[in-house]
Parts: C-alpha cells; sequence; structure tokens
C-alpha cells in the first residue's frame, strides 16, 4: 500500500463524559470532528475526521474512547457471488 500525505476522512465513534458533553463535543470540533450524530444521555458522538487526526482527538480532554465505525455493506440479494 503506497502512503499518501493526506489521509481522508474516516468515521468515528466517540465515548466521552456525558456530564460535560458539550464542552467535549465543542473540542472534539476543534481538533477537526465533523459531528454526524449526538447521543448525549448515552455519551456517544459520532462523526468524520481525518485518520491522522484520531490521536489528537483521542486526547481531547473527556473522550473516553474513539472506535473506528465498522460500515457492512452487503451487496443486493440479485448480486452474482464473488
Amino acid at each position: 500500500m503506497g502512503r499518501t500525505t493526506r489521509s481522508g476522512p474516516v468515521g468515528v465513534i466517540l465515548s466521552v463524559d456525558p456530564d460535560r458533553f458539550a464542552q467535549v463535543v465543542e473540542a472534539a470540533r476543534r481538533v477537526g470532528l465533523t459531528v454526524t450524530g449526538e447521543q448525549p444521555i448515552l455519551g456517544s458522538l459520532s462523526g468524520t475526521i481525518a485518520e491522522d487526526r484520531i490521536p489528537v482527538l483521542a486526547a481531547v480532554d473527556g473522550v473516553e474512547s474513539v472506535d473506528r465505525e465498522r460500515i457492512v455493506r452487503l451487496p443486493p440479494p440479485d448480486a452474482p457471488l464473488q
């Protein structure tokens, strides 16, 4: 695999401190997260960020974990087998 100078955005799911949800969301946005979903009661947040920014995002105060979003795409039912 070749290395690129800039990594594309990847989907991430964050577990954050629910007591400081709004502040953590704001801090995550400042380091480059584009927020796509917020679940304040659960302390969960989803969004996209450049892959090389994930370590910076994980270091934000109040972020407990950063997981890659796993997107599973199934072929249509009538598609031939690979």
